[in-house]
């Protein structure tokens, strides 16, 4: 008979999941040694790897992406037992695991949290930043239960259940001493020959931009790429580029920054997402403290 249990399921998720047996087992909140004799006996016992190791990384083997797609249904299958038991006594349990993208604007994430775990204490949180498209993905996997995303104006969340949450206009952002500074509104034509800052090309904090010129039939220079926007903001500050961002990504900063309104720029909407199946007890819960209905 198979002495395979849960706990190793779970370690064997983790380690997918963070591509990382370290940080794998900071997570589950065991020695890095105990985890990987756990899994090394898992392996064992049923006769496969299921990953491959060396120094730089970690990676699934084909059978262990095999077992990886029932291990994760079997342990969220016991983490939603847990809950529904918890819920049938009122209480909400267990961990949210909320995805977040580093421009988020529209949600105070701090002040939410703390409501939320003012009124569901035996609630843990792990918070996860990236850009959207690996939030989406992340959510179609199971691996997040909520995300907050931005996407362009016209591009929708795929393949996960969404609402909005705000629209905003992109705005153009540069120094004090800019040739455009002063000037409260403009065009992109207006920017054509200036160096940019953005976002990693085929990012979906990119594509805002990148629509929005190809439509305008304006070309330009994007010399300086990052996936941080205090790093974008930070390069702008110095004077080597000019960016579009939303202006609640720039006002949260402290450079000395100035903001134009672009009357043909980009907008950005910001949804928070949820797998497209009926979510845990603890989104729901979560979702609620953001005024959202998974009925939406």
């Amino acid at each position: 008979m198979s002495e395979m249990d849960l706990q190793q399921l779970r370690y064997v998720v983790e380690v997918a999941s963070t591509s990382s047996f370290t940080r794998a087992a900071e997570r589950c909140f065991v020695t890095q040694s105990a985890l990987s004799h756990q899994i090394a006996a898992l392996e064992r016992e049923i006769g496969q790897r299921l990953f491959l190791r060396s120094s730089r990384r970690v990676q699934l083997t084909e059978a262990g992406e095999a077992f990886l797609a029932q291990a994760r249904i079997s342990v969220v299958a016991a983490d939603r037992a847990a809950e529904d038991a918890a819920a049938a006594g009122g209480e909400v349990v267990g961990t949210l695991r909320l995805g977040i993208i580093p421009t988020v604007t529209a949600v105070d994430v701090p002040e939410v949290l703390a409501r939320f775990r003012a009124a569901h204490p035996a609630v843990r949180v792990e918070l996860q930043g990236g850009n959207s498209d690996d939030l989406m993905s992340a959510l179609r996997r199971g691996e997040i239960d909520v995300a907050l995303l931005g996407l362009r104006e016209g591009s929708t969340p795929s393949g996960v259940g969404s609402h909005v949450l705000s629209s905003d206009a992109l705005v153009l952002v540069m120094t004090p001493s800019h040739r455009l500074a002063g000037r409260s509104s403009l065009v992109l034509a207006d920017a054509a020959g200036e160096t940019f800052a953005d976002f990693p090309t085929g990012t979906s904090g990119r594509e805002q931009s990148d629509v929005a010129f190809a439509t305008a039939g304006v070309e330009r220079d994007v010399a300086f790429e990052a996936d941080s926007a205090a790093l974008i903001l930070g390069l702008v500050a110095a004077g080597l580029a000019i960016t579009l961002l939303a202006p609640g990504v720039v006002s949260a900063s402290s450079a000395d920054l100035i903001t134009a309104n672009v009357d043909d720029g980009p907008r950005r909407i910001e949804y928070v997402a949820r797998h497209d199946r009926a979510p845990r007890n603890v989104a729901r819960a979560f979702l609620e403290h953001l005024g959202v209905s998974c009925e939406d």
